[in-house]
């Protein structure tokens, strides 16, 4: 794909996509639209063929061995029947694409469309769908080699090196950072009196909610993963039930229907794959890291500075502390 394509920063005008897509991949009648712009700017492609997403990466942020890394464990979980939206070959075999842009060389990826579209309160057939589908991500995500281009999700990387990112954002809550720095320190802390050595370990999605993965009826397809890292597996059951929480905490159900949501979905992953007490008792103090890893990332991309201003991260740390004092066990703070 080689247009020499203007660029309305940072996205490429999507109608200089169409020809290259044309020719590359063989489709015919093709219209590109420019859905949203984040890590990689993403496009809905609609052909006689049939509905694709386009996805453009921004090298500041995704570069090639870290793009052919998810290439490559999207392809080995499409062989394993694992059902996700994957990447498509063009017509010489080549799954990653360069953009000659105004801007430089940006780097492409065409993948199917996953069917349907995203459902916040599942059912119980949903709930069992996802389970099952994300310990067989799992299985395979345990034992494939990906090399080191991929970052790591351990407690540097989620708690404290965020934590010192974000301190400058901090400057008008002094209190606000005070609790964030006891609230780290209280996570390890928990952390560390479980046998962590014996957690599974593999690449996480870590962004296990309802806006990347799509049911169709009860059929899931799980997508987008950008955020693709090694570390704790349980760290995706932990993304999950975060949002379970977000629900209680909003009002869009209650406790016990949350309960028994997550209990539904355990089972059904506990059908595929072992998942122990002591992994399920890191999940309420890995949800922080969840908080500080991507607050953490928004001051990198300048499409998400407005969330690290005071106005917006003063009240979503605000709600987060509420979340930690609901469902942390505070017992043993000090």
């Amino acid at each position: 794909m080689n247009p020499s394509a203007p660029a309305f920063y940072p996205a490429v005008e999507p109608t200089l996509l169409v020809m290259p897509i044309e020719e590359k991949y063989g489709l015919s009648d093709v219209t590109c639209d420019l859905l949203l712009r984040g890590v990689g700017d993403t496009y809905k492609v609609d052909s006689t063929q049939g509905g694709f997403i386009l996805r453009i990466y921004r090298p500041t942020h995704r570069n090639l061995a870290q793009i052919q890394a998810e290439v490559k464990l999207l392809i080995g979980l499409k062989q394993a029947d694992v059902s996700v939206s994957y990447p498509i070959a063009d017509h010489t075999g080549e799954y990653i694409q360069q953009i000659d842009t105004i801007t430089g060389i940006r780097h492409a990826v065409l993948f199917s469309y996953a069917p349907g579209s995203s459902v916040s309160i599942l059912n119980e057939n949903q709930l069992s769908s996802l389970g099952h589908e994300m310990a067989r991500f799992h299985n395979i995500s345990a034992n494939i080699d990906l090399g080191d281009s991929r970052w790591n999700y351990d407690q540097e990387t989620t708690l404290f090196k965020p934590l010192e990112i974000l301190k400058p954002y901090f400057s008008e809550d002094h209190e606000g950072y005070s609790w964030l720095q006891q609230a780290v320190k209280l996570s390890a802390e928990k952390l560390a009196t479980l046998y962590t050595p014996a957690f599974s370990i593999g690449y996480c999605q870590f962004d296990f909610l309802p806006k990347n993965f799509h049911f169709e009826g009860d059929s899931v397809t799980l997508f987008d993963f950008d955020f693709l890292g090694y570390g704790w597996l349980v760290n995706d059951v932990m993304t999950f039930w975060q949002h379970l929480c977000l629900d209680v905490h909003f009002g869009k159900m209650t406790q016990d229907a949350a309960d028994e949501a997550y209990d539904i979905f355990l089972r059904a992953y506990r059908e595929i794959r072992p998942l122990s007490e002591q992994e399920l008792a890191a999940v309420p103090y890995l949800s922080l890291g969840f908080w500080l890893f991507y607050s953490g990332f928004h001051t990198t991309h300048d499409l998400f500075h407005p969330y690290v201003q005071p106005q917006h991260l003063k009240p979503r740390f605000g709600m987060v502390r509420q979340l930690m004092d609901k469902y942390w066990d505070l017992e043993k703070q000090a």
